[in-house]
């Protein structure tokens, strides 16, 4: 399954994919967890020190090496050099899967022990003063978006990922690329205006939507959420005090989380594995290669000189081929 963590700045959507995150790990299940937001703060959720953070490699810093592996010998594709991060995979082309090693996760992957279990998390890299005037920070998730892209995922396991703060979501097409969205909202009206905008784009791409309301503290912030989302409200989340010792860098063993929030846990993991039973293999790649020639048209041709549009594969659909290529 592919789950997006998505919400405006401050609502605790990083929080809430690390607990989801433990949450997998403690039942013993595969996970990728990847840090796709301007603010990298995933890490420490997951419990790395500062200097154990700042020591993870970024995908963007590797985006070289991630295109020459994913190529494979994809003959539409003339060199890495004309791959952009929507480059659809074709016949030939390498795929990657939630369980192997590759030359992709051994230099932009680390593992993170964690109670029970341990997950592979992968980080965008930080926005920095470096990039302003130089580049787009939605350029650095294009590493994520062009690894979803050529990513083969099966039931049971997990890629989960902390998307970038509001709005800003919508810069690329990795907004679709994941079987179910969990929007984070706290019961005020900001709060509710994301996901106002993010319900109104995602509903001419079929995007799964669920509501996760955080800050809960009564039953009027209640009533709040289920009168401006409606059915769209999965669960709610109140006041932890191991999530208040986790951000002082003192968590308490998992299991130890409070029994209110391990149920919302539970009914977050039931509702992933429902959206996987829903996925629409051909819809996933029509809107890959939807994005892509929309990309190559408005920059992407010029940028490369080439014509992007013949790298589309018209006969193939990810996950439908029997084996990955190699």
């Amino acid at each position: 399954m592919r789950i997006a963590f998505v919400g405006k700045g401050g609502s605790g959507k990083t929080t809430l994919s690390s607990l989801f995150i433990r949450h997998l790990a403690a039942g013993g299940a595969p996970v990728v967890a990847v840090d796709a937001d301007i603010n990298q703060h995933l890490g420490a959720a997951l419990g790395l020190d500062e200097t154990e953070a700042a020591a993870l490699p970024a995908m963007g810093e590797h985006l070289p090496l991630i295109k020459d592996y994913l190529r494979g010998t994809n003959p539409r594709i003339a060199s890495a050099d004309t791959m952009i991060k929507t480059t659809p995979p074709g016949e030939g082309s390498r795929l990657m899967r939630v369980c192997e090693d590759n030359p992709v996760y051994d230099a932009c992957a680390r593992p993170v022990e964690l109670d029970g279990g341990a997950v592979r998390l992968m980080v965008t890299g930080p926005f920095t003063d470096a990039d302003v005037g130089v580049t787009c920070y939605h350029s650095k998730t294009g590493a994520v978006e062009l690894c979803l892209n050529h990513l083969v995922d099966g039931p049971g396991e997990y890629v989960v990922v902390d998307m970038t703060a509001g709005s800003d979501s919508f810069a690329s097409g990795l907004f679709t690329r994941f079987d179910l969205t969990f929007l984070v909202a706290e019961p005020t009206r900001k709060g509710v205006s994301v996901y106002r905008q993010y319900k109104e784009y995602a509903r001419d791409f079929g995007v799964a939507l669920k509501v996760v309301g955080n800050k809960v503290q009564g039953p009027d912030d209640l009533d709040f959420l289920r009168a401006e989302v409606g059915e769209d409200l999965l669960v709610t989340v109140g006041h932890s005090d191991w999530v208040r010792a986790m951000e002082k860098g003192r968590p308490p063993r998992f299991a130890l989380l409070e029994e209110p929030n391990r149920d919302a846990l539970r009914r977050l993991h039931t509702a992933a594995d429902a959206a996987y039973a829903l996925r629409d293999r051909e819809r996933y790649t029509r809107q890959m290669v939807h994005f892509h020639l929309k990309n190559a048209q408005s920059w992407g041709n010029e940028r490369t000189g080439t014509d992007l549009a013949a790298q589309v594969d018209p006969g193939f659909v990810l996950g439908g081929q029997v084996t990955a290529s190699v």
